[in-house]
């Protein structure tokens, strides 16, 4: 697809995005187009410097703080360097069958996940962090372990881009796997429908936080799969069983949207008596709501 402009808030559109088959362009596009939008409403309070610089903390070299900062913002910050990184980042990615839904006028969520997830590591990578891959379906499929070089990002794209939804999901076991592997503290990024025995993956999740890990948990739903607006006389396959139902939505209407409120509160609850960043995100809203969830929680950290 040939870029026609510089107004690269229009790529923040996933309709506009999913007609880009590349997805480290993707990433460029969606990241260049959050970075331009810092400058405006909502975010103005937010520095380009966030790309390259950090937060002056007690015990940095003062020769290290960049005067020049702090003479427009009266704020001290570090420049970074090439092989300085504050954290290691995990981004966590459920890339199981229940991911491939998509209704008619939005893109499927794994796709959704993918392009957020390549977004995710350009920034975190872009300011010197080191960032990291897994997808998972039943079990964990990919480990790329967190670097903060620049040739890295291009690993992990790449394996973003060969990722498709197959396999049933086991979101529980995976991630007490994951918790076991991963032995520092780290960011935890995880991206998922968490469509999957919610008891167990609650449990499961709050193991990261024997690690003292930072957690950021985005639930990624197509907006049908909230307002269960389907036409009459729908079928309905389950993705990962195949299994088969007829009917007509308007009878199940209510009691799914009551039954769909109380397991997405439930997360949310869950997540909060842990101290875990849960972020509602559907398929239709433009990525910089998820980028800017990003950003606030890297800016907390510091």
């Amino acid at each position: 697809m040939k870029i026609k402009t510089t107004d690269y808030n229009k790529f923040l559109d996933p309709k506009v995005v999913s007609k880009i088959s590349n997805l480290e362009l993707r990433a460029r596009l969606v990241v260049e187009g959050f970075l331009v939008g810092l400058h405006k409403s909502p975010y103005h309070g937010f520095s380009i410097e966030f790309s390259e610089h950090r937060p002056y903390m007690i015990g940095d070299d003062l020769k290290s703080i960049d005067w020049r900062v702090f003479a427009r913002t009266e704020k001290y910050f570090i420049k970074q360097f090439e092989e300085e990184t504050n954290l290691k980042a995990w981004i966590i990615l459920d890339s199981s069958r229940s991911m491939y839904f998509n209704s008619e006028s939005n893109i499927k969520k794994l796709e959704y996940a993918k392009t957020l997830s390549a977004a995710l590591a350009y920034l975190l990578i872009k300011q010197r962090d080191a960032a990291g891959l897994i997808n998972y379906t039943n079990k964990v499929e990919n480990i790329l372990p967190p670097k903060a070089t620049r040739n890295y990002l291009n690993e992990i794209i790449k394996t973003l881009s060969l990722i498709n939804a197959s396999e049933t999901t086991n979101t529980s076991n995976s991630l007490t796997e994951l918790a076991e592997k991963i032995k520092k503290r780290s960011l935890i990024i995880i991206i998922s429908d968490f469509f999957d025995e919610i008891d167990k993956t609650l449990k499961a999740l709050k193991n990261f936080s024997f690690l003292k890990s930072e957690v950021i948990v985005f639930q990624i739903l197509d907006p049908i799969e909230l307002s269960f607006g389907f036409k009459s006389d729908s079928t309905f396959i389950d993705l990962e069983t195949n299994e088969k139902l007829n009917t007509q939505p308007f009878h199940l209407r209510k009691a799914y949207q009551d039954a769909m409120k109380d397991f997405i509160d439930k997360i949310k609850h869950e997540c909060l008596k842990s101290y875990f960043d849960y972020n509602l995100i559907t398929t239709n809203e433009p990525f910089d709501k998820a980028l800017f969830k990003f950003v606030q929680k890297r800016k907390r950290l510091y």
